[in-house]
This record gives C-alpha cells, sequence and structure tokens, in this order.
C-alpha cells in the first residue's frame, strides 16, 4: 500500500478553510504555530486512505510517526477530517466518529483553553470511545459503547494498539481519568498545560 505522511505549514487554502471556523486570532496559538498533515489510514472497510490533520508544529513529527505505526499495524480508523468540515462543532465530529486534532475551543461547560485548541490532543474513533462525565454520554449515539466491560471493535482499552502506541510516545489516556472518562482522548500536554489539566479536575481538555 501506497504510504502518505507529510507535514508543511499551513497552506494558504487551509488557512481560508479554517479561519473564523476552528482558528481565529488569539494569545494561546499563531497560525505559524500550527502544522497540516497528511496521513494514511486504514478505514473500516480495510482501505487505505489519506486524512487531514492539524496539530501544534511541535508534535508534527510525532503524530505522523504515531499515525504510521497505527496504519502499519492495520489499525482501523473511520474517517480522519478537519474539525472545520463539521463547522468545529465537537458534538457532530463525536457523532460522525470522525478522528481529528486541533479545534480552537474551550473545555465543555469552562472558560478554559482545550489542549484542542492548541493542537496537543488526537480523538480516535470517538463514537466507539465516548466522553462520559456525571453519568452523561458524549456522543449521545455512543449509548451502546459506554458500558466498557462489553467487547465491540474499535474499543480503546489498555489492551489496544491504539494506547500502547500513543502511550509509548509519551502520551497520555482520557480514559485513565478518575473523575470522567474520554475514552477516544490522547493528550500530550506542556508544563503549563499540564497544570491545567489538574486545575480542571480531570474535565475534558
Amino acid at each position: 500500500m501506497t504510504q502518505v505522511f507529510t507535514s508543511q505549514p499551513l497552506p494558504e487554502s487551509i488557512i481560508r478553510r479554517i479561519y473564523g471556523v476552528t482558528y481565529r486570532e488569539n494569545p494561546h496559538i499563531k497560525l505559524s504555530g500550527l502544522s497540516y498533515l497528511k496521513v494514511s489510514y486504514i478505514d473500516f472497510e480495510g482501505n487505505a486512505q489519506i486524512g487531514e490533520l492539524i496539530c501544534n508544529k511541535k508534535l508534527s513529527k510525532d503524530i505522523l510517526s504515531i499515525f504510521k505505526e497505527l496504519f502499519e499495524a492495520g489499525y482501523r480508523i473511520e474517517k480522519i477530517r478537519l474539525a472545520d468540515e463539521y463547522g468545529g462543532d465537537d458534538d457532530l465530529i463525536m457523532a460522525d466518529n470522525n478522528t481529528s486534532c486541533f479545534n480552537y475551543r474551550t473545555v465543555a461547560g469552562t472558560d478554559i483553553i482545550s489542549l484542542h485548541a492548541l493542537g496537543r490532543a488526537v480523538d480516535i474513533n470517538p463514537l466507539y470511545n465516548p466522553y462520559i462525565v456525571g453519568g452523561r454520554i458524549m456522543p449521545e449515539n455512543a449509548q451502546p459503547y459506554a458500558d466498557r466491560t462489553k467487547n465491540f471493535e474499535h474499543k480503546i482499552d489498555k489492551n489496544d494498539i491504539c494506547y500502547k502506541i500513543f502511550t509509548a510516545h509519551g502520551w497520555k489516556w482520557g480514559g485513565e481519568w478518575k473523575d470522567s472518562k474520554d475514552y477516544q482522548h490522547f493528550y500530550k500536554p506542556e508544563c503549563k498545560a499540564a497544570r491545567l489539566v489538574k486545575r480542571i479536575f480531570r474535565k475534558r481538555i
């Protein structure tokens, strides 16, 4: 299979796509601090596809390596599209099981900047790996996958190759949080961002 794993500064065409949707002027991340990636992946039908991601420039090589390892392991990901195709609406992104990274937004229910806003978090197959907090399951159509004692395809747990690959690269997993569970969510905070994680008591970042 032909493999595509590339990184570049945001092209003008991508800047036009994201400006005013998932990106707006802010004091936390500049356009120059982001990279545009193309990554090969295996879809649910077993076909090789090419997806798009935007991430923090400092993590571009790391993310390319992770997705290359996932591809070579035959790991199935339904789709990888920019969050802009959903208007930056996280509920729509999750409900459509879209894997994504950058989206300038705050943590749900707070005014704290999300690590997705810094391009330092990746959500994998979010429909099958929901975010659960206070009895609420997100996305709403993920109810069948909330019981993690059940066996089903595309479930991320500590035995899953996705978990093993991300954590081998030093990333953290939301499925290990105590006060909430974000089974789709892998993140790599800087020291400052790590303090923010503690401040919000393991809420979604």
